[in-house]
């Protein structure tokens, strides 16, 4: 099991409570408290955190079934039958990813024979950085070779933000991430054209419009792995080839690419982290070049500028309706998550300078900064894995990945955790789909208990270390990986509610959401996904408190009605205050706990043996 930011793949911390070091070029941040937690205006779902006695509540519309908390039928299908999962691992069904590289491959001759005319496209999307960007680097060794310009590209898709659950911070970021790559490269004389469809089916179609406005011959892209963004894909490349037009899609958020690993003696995909570490490892190993980074491009020729006028002055559009953080988010969620590649780099080599080596030990605690905080900064594509991997592996000094200080080895080991899913997406494309990745746990006869689940959501579950986190999410867009872990537990395990609805709602709001990671993060927790945790290993969030959070530091920072309680009691408050103190701490508003956690272990335990079949007769 990942113990730190594996599941998440969170990369980082770099301050007290878990909040990121300022930027670097400021000091003047200021982190607000708990009672500072502020209303989201908008959100996939119309939840948001509004402030009532300090705490944060979330309005959510009552949803008319069980299946619309789970399926967004706006954009999607009901629930795929357990029988259609069994079609795509029988071959039945052509996996996405297959259907890509088919289409790649059918057409590489063609697409070969293409002439470059006046200028080759960089089509950004998840890769928003300069440096080491696989894509951007074959689009500029295709201009050099002619002498002809590059233009950059990025779509916004109102849609497919809805569609896929990006968080309204994780939008603001991504925007904010735009300002910031256009003034890179302008530098470099390169043009950032933004644009948004509107709807996004249009999304090939206005690709080909603006190819031929420029007359450009080659498009780049760097390959996303979820099923809507390859199926896309795999038609944009032969809806180009009818135009006369190159699309190529490369590897590039992964080290070593889908398909290169697999077990010995079966040759099938890996469905367990550690055997498939052990594989990459050696892999990289004997393949350094993998580990190879992409220089940026080097400036465009001077006639760019003139060519091409109209393009650099192309403004960078506001979030979406649905999308944006009122003004308190705005200005605390900006001055908390600086955006860029040079951030990005600058926090990285803070972290190996200061905190790598003692990782392992400390990246399990909460209220302390032993954590890189990069996870926000890996979503978006501003920091790759290979310079990650490379700047850490320097460190170690023996060119290995897996030896020397533990700390470092350990924080290699947990951004594979972040390849390792997105191997999953791959081979196991279901999971993109509502569907678990064992398919018999879509027997689970889940819970549906809209108080237990606000309870979760808003943090007043009477549990104050799940609650500490929660709020902390409210707060910050972001949560610790051991409490990620500890709430998703409580929430499949303790409330016995289906996970795909906590999964779902860390998408909502996380500025660092993640598909896969957050996917495989809640599959570990509930015991659904590839290589989790059993069943019947059930978190005890008490133990847990007491474990990670040993002085109540970070409960007393999130949960500001027990910041006066002492000792132990702050990690059982209504178990462990005589009635007086207790009453004090209710009359500030503060819950008793929603469940007993022993009983809620006995109803987890007997859910999922009734779902699995395992019951004595």
């Amino acid at each position: 099991m990942p113990k730190s930011n594996a599941p998440y793949a969170k990369a980082k911390n770099t301050s007290d409570y878990n909040v990121p070091d300022v930027p670097l070029a400021s000091k003047s941040t200021r982190i607000p408290e708990a009672t500072e937690n502020i209303k989201s205006e908008h959100n996939r779902t119309g939840v948001g955190p509004e402030l009532q006695g300090g705490i944060p509540r979330y309005h959510y519309p009552k949803l008319s079934t069980k299946e619309d908390e789970i399926v967004m039928r706006k954009y999607y299908p009901a629930e795929m039958s357990n029988e259609r999962v069994e079609m795509y691992k029988s071959g039945q069904l052509p996996k996405p990813f297959d259907q890509l590289e088919q289409a790649l491959s059918s057409t590489s001759t063609a697409r070969s024979e293409i002439p470059v005319r006046n200028a080759v496209v960089h089509w950004f999307r998840g890769d928003l950085r300069v440096s080491d960007n696989t894509a951007l680097h074959m689009a500029y060794e295709k201009t050099k070779s002619k002498g002809v310009s590059l233009i950059s590209l990025f779509l916004v898709s109102p849609e497919d933000y809805e569609a896929h659950i990006k968080s309204p911070a994780r939008v603001d970021f991504i925007l904010r991430t735009l300002e910031v790559l256009r003034e890179d490269l302008d530098n470099l004389n390169i043009p950032l054209w933004v644009e948004v469809v509107e709807d996004r089916k249009n999304m090939g179609k206005k690709v080909m419009q603006l190819m031929e406005k420029w007359n450009a011959s080659h498009i780049f892209g760097n390959m996303e792995y979820e099923v809507d963004e390859l199926r896309r894909d795999a038609r944009i490349v032969n809806m180009a080839l009818q135009k006369n037009i190159d699309f190529t899609v490369v590897h590039d958020s992964v080290i070593a690419p889908p398909g290169a690993l697999l077990t010995k003696g079966t040759g099938k995909p890996f469905m367990v982290f550690t055997p498939w570490f052990k594989a990459w490892v050696t892999y990289l190993h004997e393949n350094p070049n993998y580990l190879e980074v992409f220089p940026p491009p080097t400036p465009n020729p001077k006639e760019t500028r003139i060519y091409y006028r109209d393009l650099f002055d192309c403004p960078i559009p506001p979030c979406p309706e649905g999308k944006r953080l009122n003004p308190k988010e705005v200005e605390y969620v900006r001055s908390t998550w600086p955006p860029g590649e040079k951030e990005a780099l600058a926090r990285l080599q803070k972290f190996l300078n200061e905190k790598v080596m003692a990782y392992k030990d400390q990246r399990d605690f909460p209220s302390g900064n032993g954590t890189s905080v990069l996870s926000v900064h890996f979503a978006a594509g501003t920091l790759s894995s290979r310079t990650a991997v490379n700047m850490a592996r320097e460190l170690l000094g023996n060119g290995t990945l897996n030896t020397g200080n533990k700390g470092i080895a350990c924080w290699i080991s947990e951004v594979g955790w972040r390849e390792f899913y997105r191997n999953i997406l791959v081979d196991f494309p279901w999971v993109c789909m509502t569907k678990p990745f064992k398919v018999q746990y879509s027997n689970i006869p889940w819970q549906y208990n809209d108080a237990h689940f606000e309870a979760w959501c808003t943090g007043r579950t009477g549990y104050p270390i799940v609650d500490a986190a929660m709020r902390q999410l409210a707060s910050m867009k972001y949560m610790h990986n051991r409490t990620r872990m500890i709430v998703a537990s409580f929430l499949a395990k303790d409330l016995c509610l289906d996970w795909r609805k906590g999964e779902r709602f860390f998408m909502e709001h996380l500025i660092d959401g993640d598909f896969a990671s957050n996917n495989g993060g809640w599959g570990w927790s509930s015991s659904s996904g590839c290589d989790p945790q059993p069943y019947f290993k059930i978190f005890n969030p008490l133990l847990q408190s007491e474990k990670f959070d040993p002085e109540g530091d970070y409960i007393r920072k999130w949960v500001p009605e027990l910041k006066h309680v002492k000792g132990k009691a702050i990690h059982a408050p209504f178990d462990r205050l005589d009635r007086k103190e207790w009453a004090k701490i209710e009359a500030l508003g503060y819950p008793k706990p929603i469940v007993k956690h022993v009983e809620a272990k006995g109803r987890a335990m007997e859910m999922y043996k009734k779902g699995l079949g395992r019951e004595k007769p």
